[in-house]
């Protein structure tokens, strides 16, 4: 299992990183049921939906806050400050993590309504 991380460096720039995440077996996650593999927790402070309409461009801008997002639905590419791009669909997990610097720019692509559900991380974990 893994995210995508889109993160400030010191240079200033964003930049995108792959990040496996880490999971161990945990026997009693739930009373009757078998054991399944857990992450360690990442403590939020809310939890929001995000939507956006087909052809929304959003130019460059930092992340308002630190936070996981899990995309629902439709296709939205992502620009890194280093130049690197990426689309991210339904399924996909993105950490915005470049609240500094000039941060990223993002479009909403194809004929869908974007659809995300957010955490705001409480942490720096």
């Amino acid at each position: 299992m893994q995210y995508v991380r889109l993160f400030a460096g010191p240079d200033g720039e964003s930049h995108f990183e792959d990040v496996q995440i880490e999971l161990s077996p945990v026997a009693q996650y739930a009373r009757g049921v078998p054991e399944v593999n857990l992450s360690a927790p990442h403590s939020s402070t809310a939890l929001t939906f995000l939507s956006g309409p087909p052809g929304w461009i959003g130019d460059w801008h930092p992340a308002p806050r630190r936070q996981f997002m899990v995309k629902l639905r439709g296709t939205t590419e992502f620009i890194a400050g280093d130049g690197e791009r990426r689309e991210l669909g339904p399924g996909d997990v993105l950490l915005i993590d470049d609240t500094v610097g000039r941060g990223h720019c993002s479009r909403i692509l194809g004929p869908d309504d974007d659809q995300w559900f957010v955490a705001a991380l409480a942490t720096t974990n």
